[in-house]
């Protein structure tokens, strides 16, 4: 029985990373860069992916070993760290989720021709009913599970129906004609950015599976976590790629919705809602849950309170987008600190690596070791290009 509950949070960590991952905003970034590259962003992605899994493994083995949250892992490497991390994930996932909100708006609005407003209370309130329960944590496993196969089938659908150039897209994976770095660095943002590189590692720490001797398990799921989001990347890639390399001109608007329309008409078009709710609203639990993972080892309030305080943040994200719309300066702010998270937390959790007062006895991969300072390094390149948007921001 505790194997079968084990393999349940395991699936459920790693869909949970996955669909964190999978939001309105990597449709678009998907869309946009097919859109504009073409096949040669099959490279884009391979880069991007295998940078993307030296994050997770390097941050799920430590939280894993230590069994550790990241905020406290910070706190230990330097007292007061975990402060200032725990503020920058969670202004990123409020902006984030703000932005989840309106993605779920969106997919209710093409499927049932829902006023706006309406279609993100109801986005909201979907979120609120799955924290109301006791079992909350079980549920949220299920929901990530369903609704990210769900995701994978019907884009893989359409992706086969656009009949694309797969000839092309390998060439071009393993031999570009063209290097775009900073889709690279957009990329890895937009997998393991923020809050995501946190959300698995943090729901196994919840479910009690740490210890250097669940290394196996916690390591299994990390990658299918990872393969998860990748498939759904390549398989959005694929429908999109099918559609441009035809001539087709995608509405700048709503490229992804345009894709799917162009593929598949109407029943695409629909499709396209169903998709983009379901990566929407798994983001939302996403983002709310691993936000407050962050505050409850820091006030004790929200330890003993956690649904009600996730549900808080829910309704915030909302009411938020109801009534300001899309804040754009909130959402440039946390978009540049959000650059900023990724290289800060994946340098603090490669110190924790090799400190025994951490880690006790364990002695992580060297290889994952040097290749974590390789994405760090790659990632601060991030980090700068953003400040430059706090700067025009405050111009």
């Amino acid at each position: 029985m505790e194997k079968k509950n084990n393999l349940s949070v395991l699936l459920g960590a790693a869909f949970l990373m996955a669909t964190s991952a999978i939001g309105p905003g990597f449709m678009t970034q998907t869309a946009v860069f097919t859109k504009d590259m073409g096949a040669t962003f099959a490279f884009v992605i391979l880069v991007s992916v295998i940078m993307s899994f030296v994050a997770q493994l390097n941050v799920w083995r430590v939280l894993a070993v230590s069994k550790m949250r990241g905020q406290d892992i910070a706190n230990s490497v330097l007292p007061g760290l975990g402060y200032f991390i725990t503020f920058l994930v969670c202004l990123g996932g409020l902006a984030f989720n703000i932005g989840n909100v309106g993605g779920a708006a969106l997919g209710f609005q093409v499927l049932f021709d829902l006023d706006l407003k309406i279609a993100a209370l109801v986005s909201g309130a979907l979120g609120v009913i799955i924290f109301s329960f006791k079992s909350a944590s079980k549920l949220m496993d299920k929901l990530t599970q369903v609704l990210g196969a769900m995701m994978i089938l019907l884009i893989g659908y359409v992706a086969f129906s656009t009949n694309p150039p797969v000839g092309t897209a390998v060439k071009e994976t393993f031999v570009p004609s063209s290097i775009n770095l900073m889709a690279i660095i957009t990329l890895i943002g937009g997998t393991v950015g923020g809050y995501i590189m946190f959300s698995g590692g943090h729901r196994l720490i919840d479910a009690g599976i740490v210890g250097e001797e669940n290394l196996p398990q916690v390591n299994k799921s990390a990658i299918l976590g990872m393969s998860v989001a990748t498939i759904v990347r390549v398989f959005l890639f694929l429908a999109v790629l099918g559609v441009v390399s035809l001539g087709n001109q995608l509405d700048a608007g709503n490229p992804a919705a345009d894709a799917f329309k162009i593929a598949a008409g109407t029943v695409g078009y629909k499709i396209f809602g169903l998709v983009f709710l379901a990566a929407a609203l798994t983001s939302i639990v996403g983002a709310a849950y691993t936000s407050v993972s962050f505050l409850k080892t820091l006030f004790k309030v929200v330890k003993d309170n956690e649904n009600f305080f996730i549900i808080g943040f829910i309704v915030v994200s909302t009411l938020i987008l109801i009534f300001l719309g899309k804040p754009v300066k909130l959402l440039v702010l946390a978009g540049s600190l959000n650059g900023l998270i990724l290289p800060i937390t994946l340098a603090i959790t490669l110190i924790a690596s090799k400190k025994e007062g951490i880690v006790g006895k364990y002695k992580h991969s060297n290889i994952l070791f040097y290749l974590g300072w390789v994405v760090v390094l790659v990632t601060a390149y991030i980090g700068v290009k953003s400040l430059a948007k706090l700067a025009e921001l405050f111009a």
